[in-house]
């Protein structure tokens, strides 16, 4: 197979703040794979170092050291070719780059969408979130009344980060009390904070607070002590997390999965513990996007996904737009992007 790496980087419409940091660009390693009878796949790596502790430069030299694996391909099969780079090198962000291509180059070999490849009956449509990027309580609340406008029916807002009560008081009066709200603190609080601020903030009526605290004995501890719902999101990538029955739902991405294939095993497991699973991003370019989108119209979760974030950014991204509050799964073949 010939094999092509590219790098591109996405630039936020505004500063996008997080407990970990603010964002203001997002560096993405595209991957491009071509067999010897023309099908092409594309396929994308999402390290965010801040977050995942990865390095676009880790990504980069998993790429590379997978070349000569993918150069050789054409005569195996996707599981091989994936089994043969985890050996090599296991980073989840570089083989869901690999993972997707091969899907992606599946489906456009077979003429049909992933989601087809992934269910025999997927959903037409992923409903997503709205992800509120403003500090300020006014502009947090324009944003907020702005979306719902637009036919969102779920709004996130970041917390951890300054004027917690403010900002979700004038976002939850600015959507009414028909619309769902979703924290996310990105781990920001201990146990007992975490406690104290959900206690304070729950009167604003909560569907979840995704990541109150990083680690599995610290989310069950969070758990158990209060009444809204709790999500796994960042402690979802630690060893034994996914079945260990702390949090009432787990976040899963395509980056942190390695791929379609690690996002729907994963699922699986989590599913079986009785949690509930949605699929997000971590700020993913189309191909990101595309791939989670096909996920989520196989998995069919309950919760809005958080998948509706390539309007953040500055650049003229045209695909997977959002309408009246979801995206429509790509009916073309592979990804659709």
């Amino acid at each position: 197979m010939d094999v092509r790496v590219a790098s591109v980087t996405l630039t936020f419409a505004e500063a996008m703040p997080t407990a970990w940091g603010t964002l203001k660009a997002r560096e993405l390693l595209l991957l491009r794979i071509r067999d010897s009878d023309g099908v092409v796949g594309w396929g994308e790596a999402g390290a965010l170092e801040p977050y995942d502790g990865v390095s676009t430069e880790q990504v980069r030299a998993a790429l590379e050291a997978y070349e000569p694996i993918l150069r050789d391909g054409d005569d195996a099969t996707g599981s091989e070719i994936l089994a043969r780079c985890r050996v090599v090198d296991g980073l989840p962000q570089a083989l869901a780059a690999v993972d997707l291509a091969l899907w992606d180059r599946a489906g456009n070999r077979e003429g049909h969408p992933v989601a087809d490849l992934l269910s025999d009956n997927p959903s037409g449509s992923v409903r997503v979130n709205a992800t509120i990027a403003a500090t300020d309580r006014a502009q947090a609340a324009s944003q907020a009344a702005r979306a719902v406008g637009e036919g969102y029916s779920c709004v996130k807002v970041k917390v951890g980060i300054g004027d917690d009560a403010g900002r979700v008081a004038a976002v939850r009066a600015a959507i009414g009390n028909d619309t769902e709200l979703r924290l996310d603190a990105n781990g920001a609080w201990g146990v007992d904070e975490a406690v104290r601020s959900i206690e304070a903030l729950a009167p604003a009526g909560l569907e979840l607070v995704e990541e109150p605290v990083h680690g599995v004995e610290q989310i069950r501890a969070v758990r158990d002590r209060v009444a809204v719902r709790v999500a796994m999101d960042e402690t979802a990538g630690q060893p034994g997390s996914l079945t260990a029955k702390v949090a009432d739902a787990v976040c899963l991405k395509v980056s942190r999965c390695g791929g379609i294939s690690g996002l729907l095993a994963q699922a699986a497991l989590v599913r079986a513990t009785g949690a509930d699973v949605y699929v997000s991003s971590t700020f993913d370019g189309p191909i990101g996007i595309a791939a989670a989108i096909h996920c989520a119209a196989a998995l069919k979760p309950d919760g809005a996904c958080g998948l509706g974030t390539l309007g953040l950014f500055a650049d003229e991204l045209t695909v997977l737009p959002v309408h009246e509050g979801a995206i429509e799964v790509p009916d073309s073949p592979g990804l659709g992007v």
